[in-house]
C-alpha cells in the first residue's frame, strides 16, 4: 500500500512538472512569437511615433523628439465618462516637444457611441490636433457577449459624430479586431494597425504599431513604437491633409 502511494505521488509530481514546462513553453512562444517585434525598415518607414498613456507616467517628450520619435497619440478618454488623468500635461509635453499629436479613445462595446464621442471631445476642449482622433477598438477590456450588430451601429454613431465635428478619424485595431469589426463597417478607413508581423495586414493602413516593448530616451520602462506607412514626404503631405476641428457641437 506504501508504495503503491509512493508511485502515485511520483506520478502527480510528474505531471506537474510536465503540466508547468508546458505552461512555461506556452508563454515563451506567445512572446517569442506572437508580441516580438519585427524588422521595420527605416528607410522604407522613416517616420516614427509612439502611443501614451497615464500608465506610462511622467515624461520627457524632448528627450523622445530628439531621439527621432516624430509623432504621438495620447489616451483622452474611454467610454462615456472615463478621463485619462495624463491627458492634458502629456498633450502640453508633446506640443512642446514639437510632436504631431493626436488623441485616442478606449471605445466600449457597452456604451452608447454619440456618447462616447461626447466624452471624447470634452476632454480634447479646443486643443489643435495634427493627426485627428483614433478610436481604439478591441476586445480586450470590453464585456463579452455584445451583439456585434449592436457594436457596428455604436462604432459608426461614434465615428459620424467625430467626422460631423470637424476631426479625422483614424481607428486602431489588432488584425483580430479588425476582421471582426472594422473590414465591413468601416471600409476605406484610415487604419492604425497592431500587428507582430512582418506584413501588418492585407489591408490598406496608416499607422502600424508594431512593438509593445519599445524603449525611447525620456521614457521610463516599455512603450508602444509606431510607424507611418510612408515617406517623409508622404508624411507631410499626410499633414497638409490633416482636417482640424471647426465646427464644435452647441455647449463645447
Amino acid at each position: 500500500m506504501v508504495a503503491t502511494k509512493v508511485v502515485d505521488l511520483r506520478v502527480c509530481l510528474l505531471f506537474l512538472g510536465v503540466m508547468l514546462i508546458l505552461i512555461y513553453t506556452s508563454i515563451w512562444a506567445y512572446r517569442q512569437f506572437m508580441t516580438s517585434p519585427p524588422y521595420v525598415d527605416p528607410e522604407r518607414y522613416p517616420v516614427r511615433g509612439i502611443d501614451v498613456s497615464a500608465h506610462n507616467g511622467m515624461m520627457n517628450l524632448d528627450a523622445a523628439a530628439a531621439d527621432g520619435i516624430q509623432f504621438i497619440f495620447i489616451k483622452a478618454s474611454e467610454g462615456t465618462t472615463f478621463r485619462d488623468d495624463n491627458f492634458n500635461l502629456n498633450y502640453q509635453k508633446a506640443s512642446h516637444a514639437g510632436l504631431k499629436i493626436g488623441a485616442y479613445h478606449f471605445f466600449r462595446f457597452d456604451c452608447d457611441g454619440v456618447s462616447q464621442g461626447i466624452n471624447l471631445l470634452n476632454a480634447i476642449g479646443r486643443r489643435p490636433l495634427d493627426l485627428g482622433v483614433a478610436i481604439d477598438v478591441e476586445e480586450s477590456g470590453n464585456p463579452p457577449g455584445v451583439d456585434s450588430t449592436l457594436i457596428a451601429r455604436r462604432l459608426q454613431a461614434m465615428a459620424d459624430y467625430l467626422y460631423l465635428s470637424g476631426y479625422r478619424v483614424t481607428f486602431y485595431s489588432n488584425r483580430t479586431g479588425y476582421y471582426e469589426y472594422l473590414r465591413e463597417s468601416a471600409p476605406g478607413c484610415c487604419l492604425w494597425i497592431c500587428s507582430f508581423q512582418p506584413t501588418p495586414i492585407e489591408a490598406e493602413w496608416t499607422f502600424w504599431q508594431y512593438n509593445h516593448h519599445g524603449k525611447v530616451a525620456g521614457i521610463r520602462g516599455d512603450v508602444d513604437l509606431n510607424t507611418f506607412c510612408g515617406s517623409q514626404q508622404e508624411w507631410e503631405n499626410y499633414l497638409s491633409g490633416a482636417v482640424w476641428p471647426y465646427d464644435l457641437p452647441p455647449g463645447r
